[in-house]
């Protein structure tokens, strides 16, 4: 068999493997493995195992991902979710929808520190579901407002999601980190938006609630204030090029810990929790990256990603055309596998095509995240459905879909935006670079 057909034929397997839920990290690890030795010799096939993965776990661009992981699982333990919901209801929630449209907010500001989607979705549905429940909103909007917000986890920095696609890419974690703030706030804007117009619409779907007064308002905002600072030092010193992102991941983690014992937020047990969670996490990262540095090398020597790539050089076709059915690729294994597989699977091939089309890999990864997004509130896969569904049982996962189509609508109008208006993203990355 050609080298060709082999890695078309281990593309196939993975595929296979990932749909029968074999481990993403093992199903890579064994179709690149035994795809390089069967090209190469197994024997070959076999040092490369061995040597992979201690040249991937050592990189020292790895060090960002448990550092920023624990971060955010000290500040989770902490119970500020609470605080910040309490802190932007008393500004906004008030209003038509106030508690909506808080929920944005809080997911927001709650992404920017834990950096995961199952995080946010799960404390957001935790604290804000039955918030909204006792005020009388109609489930529709509430489960809708949640699972929007959810997905901003993996866009506002700090993101596992940006972090593994540079090291994946060789592009600069800090650009990427830098590059999703904007995007992360233009789609906040558009799901307070949707917020916004449905309840005028619809007046029931989000009731008023009391107006907080200014003295309960200024206290919401001394119990997170510490917070905002750590986040602002953190990411703030990456983009004016005090810290490296590991050393603001390292900054993050230390000050997260500082001020949630000297608030006494976090006790032994919680602590325990975070670090047992934070090395879970952190372990199970690095076997996938391990996997996909295998299965990388097996798909070069494969020949398939360079001849994918002179095909598509020789079509005579715009490159918004071939870029665009790159994203409808993207947005349909969205629904179907996790984002960490897919970006695995697919960068090996596709990351040289966008280089040699001239747009610029930041970009790429920032609005190739939010294609995938969508895939978390799309079935069948929908992650943070099943999350809802599952902190509230008597929504009914089928239901659930149904009631956040206009915040997918949202989603896919912010797409076509960032395609046609790219400054979106790489403005902050250029000025940050100088």
């Amino acid at each position: 068999m050609s080298p060709e057909l082999i890695g078309v034929i281990g593309i196939i397997v993975l595929l296979v493997l990932l749909f029968l839920k074999v481990p993403v990290s093992i199903s890579l690890i064994f179709v690149g493995t035994a795809g390089f030795g069967i090209i190469r010799g197994f024997d070959t096939g076999l040092i490369q195992l061995g040597n992979t993965p201690f040249g991937t776990a050592s990189s020292y661009s790895l060090s960002v991902i448990p550092l920023f992981i624990l971060m955010g699982m000290i500040l989770s333990y902490s119970g500020l979710g609470q605080d910040l919901f309490r802190m932007v209801d008393s500004w906004i929630g008030h209003i038509k929808g106030g508690l909506a449209l808080t929920t944005i907010g809080t997911s927001a500001i709650f992404a920017s520190i834990s950096g995961s989607v199952n995080a946010t979705t799960a404390a957001m549905a935790r604290i804000t579901l039955p918030e909204m429940k006792k005020y009388n909103y109609k489930p529709a909007i509430s489960t809708a407002s949640v699972a929007a917000g959810g997905t901003l986890g993996i866009l506002i920095p700090p993101s596992v999601i940006l972090i593994l696609y540079g090291v994946m890419t060789m592009e600069p974690i800090g650009d990427l980190l830098i590059a999703g703030i904007i995007p992360g706030i233009v789609q906040v804007g558009l799901f307070m938006l949707v917020i916004s117009l449905w309840v005028r619409k619809d007046p029931d779907a989000g009731p008023q609630t009391e107006k907080s007064d200014w003295k309960t308002r200024f206290k919401s905002i001394s119990k997170v204030w510490p917070f905002a600072i750590l986040f602002v030092v953190s990411i703030g010193g990456i983009y004016l090029g005090i810290f490296t992102p590991t050393e603001a991941g390292a900054v993050g983690a230390f000050g997260a810990l500082l001020l949630a014992l000297i608030t006494r937020r976090i006790d032994l047990d919680k602590l325990k929790k975070a670090l047992s969670e934070t090395t879970r996490l952190s372990a199970m990262i690095f076997l996938i990256l391990i996997g996909a540095d295998i299965f990388s090398k097996f798909l070069a020597i494969s020949r398939i990603p360079m001849n994918i790539t002179a095909f598509i050089n020789g079509l005579d076709w715009s490159p918004i055309i071939i870029i665009s059915m790159i994203l409808v690729v993207y947005l349909i294994l969205g629904m179907f596998l996790e984002t960490i597989a897919i970006l695995a699977m697919t960068l090996p091939v596709v990351y040289p095509i966008i280089t040699q089309l001239g747009f610029d890999g930041v970009w790429f990864g920032v609005i190739m995240i939010i294609v995938m997004n969508i895939g978390l509130i799309t079935p069948p896969l929908g992650l943070s459905v099943y999350i809802i569904s599952g902190v509230m049982k008597e929504y009914a996962v089928e239901k659930i879909f149904r009631w956040v189509v206009p915040m997918l609508a949202a989603m896919v109008f912010s797409i076509v935006l960032f395609l046609i208006f790219p400054q979106f993203i790489t403005i902050l990355p250029s000025l940050m670079r100088g």
